[in-house]
């Protein structure tokens, strides 16, 4: 009998049929024409291994669909490659439209040869004033670098690369999928288009070997928290002689003993006496470069005001100009004092009026209105 039918009629269920229908219709259908159940029959075995072929293709969403639009010569277009071996994957749909419409619509071209070598991180923490001046520093890193016995071929020395039988040296492979043509890099050469018949003793075909590296840094001024330098090429080598990877240098700030930051803008906390609180003076705040900050102290100045330097902060990454320094007055109570100075603070007590500290007097104002309100 012939059995090249649709593989619907085949498991009787319709076109719409979810995957529950589906396998309950090919359990049935097969206990139905298993061999073991019609010994010496040709026609259940020839129904049985026609259900299986059916169930097997409908059971897998991406034969199903290529079936549903093409019939059986899809599914078999995809199950036979050519050009590198058959049981192709259906892949990515961008590589489907690499292949039909290339870069034209801005399809990413494969490229020919090793892959490049991979990109690598460096943490690194510098000081406040390193940041502000800039710095050069020396760093070690172990990186597969290449190998200089064969020069990064991966051949044995006085030894040659052959064209490779797979791809043809093309580097790729191609696979019909249906009406598709995929490509595909060459999983014999990886790509490179030649294979090794008599690998480099040093390190082994691979074209690189680990060591450790030295490598300066150069370190501009205003760098900040989580600024990146990239060292080109300082990463790790490519197989075979591929391009090497980058090297990413991420700075990270140490603490500082009296700066804080915020982008290009310094600040600090001064703690001053009342009585400089009181009748004003000045401070003396050293600059990370060494400069001198005179910063004057007004007469009755408040616990928690802000006074600003204008220039004296950081510098601007790769640009022009200086932040602010801001300093913060915290007036400072004093703890210790002499009999004197104690006697002296009584007689001014004595001489306040409350006008010396206006805020005090407003709040405690408010305060007395309130209880006035309470006791009415």
């Amino acid at each position: 009998m012939s059995l090249d039918i649709d593989y619907y009629e085949l498991l009787e269920v319709e076109r719409t049929a979810d995957d529950k229908v589906l396998k309950a219709a090919y359990r049935k259908l097969a206990m139905q024409h298993h061999p073991d159940k019609n010994p010496g029959c040709g026609d259940s075995e020839a129904r049985f291994k026609a259900i299986n072929e059916a169930y097997d293709c409908l059971k897998d969403p991406q034969k199903r669909a290529l079936y549903d639009r093409f019939g059986k010569e899809g599914v078999r277009g995809a199950s036979n490659g050519f050009g590198g071996g058959g049981n192709a994957d259906f892949g990515d749909i961008g590589d489907i439209f690499e292949s039909i419409f290339g870069s034209a619509f801005g399809g990413r071209q494969q490229q020919r040869g090793p892959a490049r070598g991979a990109d690598l991180r460096y943490d690194m923490e510098i000081r406040l004033e390193d940041a502000f001046t800039g710095c050069s520093r020396e760093i070690q890193v172990d990186v597969a670098a290449r190998c200089d016995a064969c020069e990064g071929s991966g051949a044995k020395p006085g030894t040659t690369t052959h064209r490779c039988g797979t791809c043809g040296g093309h580097g790729k492979v191609r696979a019909q999928q249906g009406f598709f043509m995929v490509e595909r890099t060459c999983p014999a050469c990886q790509g490179a288009g030649e294979v090794i018949a008599d690998p480099c003793g040093t390190c082994h075909g691979e074209g690189r070997v680990d060591r450790r590296k030295t490598l300066t840094v150069t370190i501009p001024p205003g760098v900040d928290e989580g600024t990146r330098i990239r060292l080109s090429g300082e990463g790790e080598s490519g197989a075979r002689g591929a391009a090497p990877g980058d090297l990413y240098i991420f700075l990270h700030m140490a603490r500082h003993r009296v700066f804080e930051r915020e982008g290009t803008t310094l600040f600090t906390r001064a703690p001053i006496s009342f009585t400089t609180a009181a009748l004003g003076g000045e401070i003396s705040i050293p600059g990370l470069d060494g400069t001198r900050h005179d910063i004057r102290i007004p007469a009755g100045i408040q616990s928690g005001k802000q006074l600003r330097q204008r220039g004296a902060g950081m510098p601007v990454l790769n640009g022009r100009g200086h932040g602010d320094l801001v300093v913060q007055i915290d007036v400072e109570t004093p703890t210790k004092l002499s009999a004197r100075q104690k006697e002296l603070l009584a007689e001014f007590r004595e001489t306040e009026t409350g006008e010396e500290c206006p805020a005090s007097q407003g709040f405690f104002g408010r305060i007395k209105d309130m209880w006035d309100d309470l006791t009415d």
